[in-house]
């Protein structure tokens, strides 16, 4: 069993035996039948990764590496809001007739503001500060901005990363490591999905500031199991589980911003079946 296995299996289990129903309650999702969307949830699930030990890939099911990698490029690198920039079809239910998702995600990450040092988006920010201030307190990114949410077609999610970087005893490289901030997630469809994707961005911004991909704090203030998926996430926890994965990243990539998707693989990725058809709430 994968450490991040471990992670997902006892979070599900602790979900479904002490977390708290919505049922009957006003909730803003609905099933494609129009029917509310109710949830089991828990608050504030805190999950840690140590990139070191293994890359945080589940086996119980297989996590699309280069599609995630590929939707974590659109907001980081191209910095875009239309699913025109997407190879994965993930964003169409709230893309508008143009394909764009409003003043959301991407959007947030290219708009440029007044630094000390010029002006910069949140992403360069990010970068330069690795390569010059890597032990400021202030290395983060925030997309949840208030005066555009009017604008947002969906709130985001996964809204903040707060980057820290270490220095440990004995060792020449620096460490990288990340917070990311959610203030809501469906365990079964995202989970792993923003875990391995966020993982990816921890491995390639410590490539491009040379140094070496530390831990992965994942924050959750609302961790919900759908009321539809509740039988698969019991069936999926009793699978087979198996060794992580290698993680490769392609070593010749030295700019942030020359990364594809098919710069990054999983290596010996065995898993159980694929679950489709998955009900998703809107």
């Amino acid at each position: 069993m994968s450490l991040a296995d471990g992670i997902f299996i006892d979070m599900c289990q602790d979900i479904l035996e002490h977390g708290v129903s919505t049922q009957g309650e006003k909730v803003r999702p609905k099933w494609e039948d129009g029917t509310s969307a109710y949830t089991i949830k828990k608050f504030g699930v805190v999950n840690r990764y140590d990139l070191r030990k293994e890359f945080p890939a589940i086996t119980l099911r297989r996590t699309a590496i280069k599609s995630c990698t590929d939707e974590m490029l659109w907001i980081w690198q191209k910095k875009s809001n239309n699913i025109h920039d997407l190879h994965s079809h993930i964003w169409d239910e709230w893309a508008d007739e143009d394909g764009s998702i409003g003043k959301a995600y991407g959007y947030q990450m290219g708009v440029k503001h007044q630094y000390n040092e010029g002006m910069m988006d949140q992403v360069d920010r990010v970068i330069y500060d690795l390569k010059n201030n890597p032990f400021s307190r202030r290395i983060l990114t925030n997309l949840y901005v208030h005066q555009d949410l009017h604008e947002m077609n969906l709130y985001p999610c996964a809204y903040s990363v707060t980057f820290n970087v270490t220095q440990e005893k004995g060792k020449e490289k620096l460490v990288l490591n990340a917070v990311l901030n959610q203030r809501s997630q469906d365990i079964l469809t995202a989970n792993n999905w923003n875990v391995c994707q966020y993982a990816v961005l921890v491995h390639m911004l410590a490539q491009v500031s040379n140094m070496e991909a530390g831990e992965l704090l994942h924050v959750i203030a609302d961790a919900h199991i759908y009321d539809r998926h509740i039988p698969i996430v019991r069936e999926l926890i009793q699978r087979e589980t198996y060794e992580a994965p290698k993680f490769w990243l392609n070593p010749e990539v030295r700019d942030f911003y020359q990364f594809t998707r098919e710069d990054v693989r999983l290596e010996n990725y065995v898993t159980g079946e694929q679950i489709t058809d998955i009900p998703v709430a809107v």
